[in-house]
């Protein structure tokens, strides 16, 4: 499975669309995501010849800086990601503008508004103009308001919104936001962004599921006994303990992201290769999915907060322990869960999702196990054949192994696992592109694949109310279970699974 591509195969491979002429707004623009990896995409984009000479980068943020002050901040904060392409960088800047906006007062968006006209005639950028509102998620309806009042959303065709998550709180939030950002513009023009979407893996599920005739037929409950989605942090929550203390791993992760994967390994093949027809089978299948115990919900979730750890070298602090983190917070950094999809494919077969923070490794991985063989033909004390699994890797090293059984060498009979390996970097020459590259280009192409739309949404919260609502109402019902720093989480998540005779799969 090991495969090299040459240099011109590669680029010939590599059609990618050029974005149109843009404006692009950056609400939030003094803040981590903008300078840790929105402008550093941004910048990839302009270095792979993607964006046009009629293009414009306009930050906004309460900070009373010029343009200029803007981009030297940037240059300093990005001093390592530049240094190789100093002169790129040079002309990058000239894309870069700054408006002090405060999205709650009326005149200063009034002003910016003013401010992108100017700009759109300078740049000639056609009027077309994508906002991104990397903003508190207090802000999102509020911010959407004020650009439809300063008629900034009012063209559907030439101006969008980029919503960052979370979408929400629980479903009854993300149901009341639905109605307010739909309220200032048409759902074609919103954009709520999942940066897991991004990766070349997850969008290579697609590939691997329905332009190959090997996988499909098997890609069922006749064939498949179980499917694990993992996603595991190496940190600690480090400087995040004011958001993560109101979100937990419930909100921050499993709702969106791993609930994503889930969508996209689980859909049933649209019928054609389109944004709509895609996200409607995703839509379809998160509304098909239940928890595992709708009458007893506790019993098919496990709730977990590391503990300290590491070494006299390398000690590390329990999360009770951390700098803004309340003493006695239940708030979980890890959570594992177990449902069903009630639909003809997957009927019976068990979806496993688990995240946590203070893992021993830091990955994304999706891992299919195929059922036994049916009948065995070799004495089990000789051969005890391991399962069939396909193990997808969203990060890091992009990829996907095969594990298989074959003879061992030697006179006897008997049998090991060996695995066919396929790495993105090894068989293209070249690392994929992190995640907001293609998201941002995406949102400007006005390509809403890789987006989730709101009854997408709205789903993935009902099904985890019953959850949410424990731990709000009847939290000694699902308690929280300590585990040692770099390990993989408490043992009642082995029980998880443990119950139905599987294992979790340790990387």
């Amino acid at each position: 499975m090991q495969s090299s591509i040459s240099n011109p195969l590669r680029i010939g491979l590599r059609q990618e669309r050029v974005i149109p002429p843009q404006c692009l707004v950056i609400f939030g623009a003094s803040g981590d995501l903008t300078h840790r990896k929105l402008i550093p995409a941004l910048f990839e984009l302009f270095l792979q010849r993607r964006i046009p000479s009629e293009f414009a980068i306009v930050g906004c943020a309460r900070r009373p800086w010029s343009d200029q002050e803007f981009k030297d901040k940037l240059s300093i904060k990005l001093a390592n990601k530049i240094s190789k392409n100093p002169n790129e960088w040079n002309q990058f800047l000239k894309y870069l503008f700054y408006e002090p906006v405060d999205l709650q007062q009326e005149l200063q968006v009034e002003r910016l508004a003013k401010r992108l006209t100017k700009i759109d005639k300078l740049q000639a950028t056609h009027g077309n103009k994508t906002f991104y509102l990397s903003v508190s998620p207090n802000f999102y309806g509020s911010g959407c308001k004020a650009l439809k009042k300063a008629g900034l959303l009012e063209d559907t065709v030439k101006s969008r919104v980029v919503i960052e998550k979370p979408f929400g709180r629980d479903y009854s939030s993300a149901k009341k936001l639905n109605k307010i950002v739909q309220s200032c513009a048409d759902e074609s023009q919103i954009y709520r962004i999942d940066h897991y979407l991004g990766k070349e893996t997850v969008q290579n599920i697609l590939v691997l599921r329905f332009a190959n005739t090997i996988f499909e037929p098997i890609w069922n409950r006749n064939y498949i006994s179980n499917i694990q989605i993992t996603s595991s942090e190496t940190v600690g929550v480090e400087d995040r303990a004011g958001y993560y203390e109101t979100s937990g791993a419930l909100r921050d992760m499993l709702q969106n992201h791993l609930t994503q994967m889930l969508a996209v390994i689980s859909m049933e093949p649209p019928g054609r290769f389109d944004p709509e027809a895609i996200r409607n089978e995703k839509a379809k299948v998160l509304q098909a999915t239940k928890l595992a115990d709708e009458e007893e919900p506790w019993r098919c979730c496990i709730r977990g907060q590391y503990q300290e750890g590491g070494n006299i070298v390398n000690p590390l602090r329990g999360y009770r322990e951390e700098p803004g983190v309340d003493p006695n917070s239940t708030t979980e950094t890890y959570i594992a869960t177990k449902v069903f999809i009630d639909n003809w494919r997957w009927q019976g077969v068990p979806f496993y999702l688990r995240t946590g923070k203070r893992l021993p490794k830091r990955l994304g991985e999706i891992v299919l196990t195929f059922k036994d063989v049916p009948v065995h033909l070799f004495d089990s004390t000789i051969i005890n054949p391991a399962p069939n699994q396909l193990i997808i890797r969203i990060q890091p090293n992009e990829g996907a192994t095969f594990k298989f059984e074959v003879k061992s060498p030697g006179s006897g009979m008997r049998s090991r696992p060996v695995e066919m390996e396929f790495s993105y970097d090894e068989s293209f020459g070249e690392p994929s592109d992190e995640g907001y590259v293609r998201l941002l280009a995406d949102s400007m192409l006005g390509d809403p694949t890789l987006f989730t739309r709101s009854d997408e949404v709205e789903a993935a919260w009902k099904l985890y109310t019953p959850l949410i609502e424990l731990m709000e109402n009847a939290p000694w019902k699902l308690p929280i279970h300590k585990y040692e720093s770099k390990t993989w989480g408490p043992s009642e998540s082995d029980q998880l699974l443990s119950r139905d005779n599987f294992f979790w799969r340790r990387p």
